[in-house]
C-alpha cells in the first residue's frame, strides 16, 4: 500500500501582506517556523515514519519539509527537492497588490500598466509570463508521475509512506491528478482550503494492470496548531486580506 501525504508550508512572510506571491521566494515567518516544528514534532510523537519527502525549492514549503526530516527518527528518509512542486506562478503580478475586483471599463493591458492585478476568472487565464490553472495542472501531472506512481511497485510488497511538502494551490491540482489515476474517483469533492502546515492524506492501491484506486482519508488536518500558545490572529483581517489567504490555500474566489 501507498500512502500521500500533502503538506502546506508554513506561514510565510508573503502570507501576512496583500500580495500575489507565487515563486515569489519568501522564508516562513516567525510563526510559520513555529508551525512547522509543530507538524513535525506532531508526526514524531504519532510514530508517523515516511519513505521519501518530497518538497518545493521554494524557501517556505522548503523549510517545512526539512522541519519535518529534522523531527523524523533514524534512519531518516531522502529528501527530495523539486521545482514541479513549486506553487502557481503569478508572472508579472508577482509582488504586486491583490485586487478582488476587477476594474470597469479598462482593458487587462491597461491595467497591467498601471499595477492593477485583479483575480483572473477561468481555469485558462493567467497574468504575462505567469502560469494558468491549467497550467500547474499539467506541471502537477508530471509531479505525481515522478514522484509517487514510480514507488507503486514497491507498495506493492510492503507499506511506503511519501510526504509532499507544497503549496495550497498546488496541492490542490496535486491532489487532482491522483485522483485523475482512479478511473472510478469522485472528482465533485474539493480538496482545497488547507491552513499553513495542515495536510491531507491518500492512500494508493494497484486495482489492476491499468488501473489504480485512489482513497482520500484526511483532509486539512492541523491538530499539531493546537499546541501552538501563539496563534494566527485572522478575526482581524480585512476582507481583501483574507480573501487572498484562502485563495492561497487552494480556493476558488466567487
Amino acid at each position: 500500500m501507498l500512502t500521500v501525504t500533502f503538506i502546506r508550508h508554513g506561514q510565510s512572510e508573503d502570507n501576512v501582506k496583500n500580495i500575489w506571491a507565487g515563486w515569489k521566494d519568501a522564508p516562513l515567518s516567525g510563526l510559520g517556523v513555529k508551525q512547522a516544528a509543530a507538524l513535525g514534532d506532531a508526526f514524531r510523537k504519532s510514530n508517523t515514519k515516511f519513505d521519501f519527502i518530497y518538497a518545493s525549492d521554494l524557501l517556505r514549503a522548503h523549510a517545512t519539509g526539512q522541519a519535518v526530516l529534522n523531527s523524523h527518527s533514524s534512519p531518516k528518509p531522502p529528501f527530495t527537492s523539486d521545482k514541479r512542486l513549486r506553487e502557481q506562478h503569478f508572472g508579472i503580478a508577482e509582488g504586486n497588490r491583490w485586487i478582488i475586483e476587477t476594474p470597469t471599463n479598462m482593458t487587462f493591458d491597461d491595467m497591467f500598466a498601471q499595477g492593477i492585478f485583479p483575480v483572473l476568472r477561468g481555469r485558462d487565464a493567467k497574468f504575462p509570463e505567469g502560469e494558468s490553472l491549467n497550467d500547474l495542472a499539467r506541471r502537477a501531472d508530471s509531479a505525481i508521475a515522478d514522484c509517487v506512481v514510480p514507488h507503486l511497485a514497491a507498495a506493492a510488497e510492503s507499506n511506503i509512506h511519501i510526504a509532499i511538502a507544497s503549496h495550497g494551490l498546488c496541492i490542490s491540482e496535486l491532489v487532482a491528478a491522483l485522483l485523475r489515476l482512479d478511473p472510478d474517483s469522485r472528482r465533485d469533492i474539493s480538496y482545497a482550503g488547507l491552513l499553513n502546515t495542515a495536510w491531507t492524506r491518500a492512500v494508493v492501491s494497484v486495482k489492476d494492470a491499468d488501473h489504480l484506486t485512489v482513497q482520500i482519508t484526511d483532509v486539512n488536518n492541523a491538530d499539531h496548531l493546537l499546541s501552538l500558545e501563539e496563534i494566527e490572529e485572522t478575526a482581524t483581517l480585512d476582507d481583501d486580506k483574507a480573501t487572498a489567504r484562502a485563495f492561497f490555500a487552494g480556493k476558488a474566489v466567487a
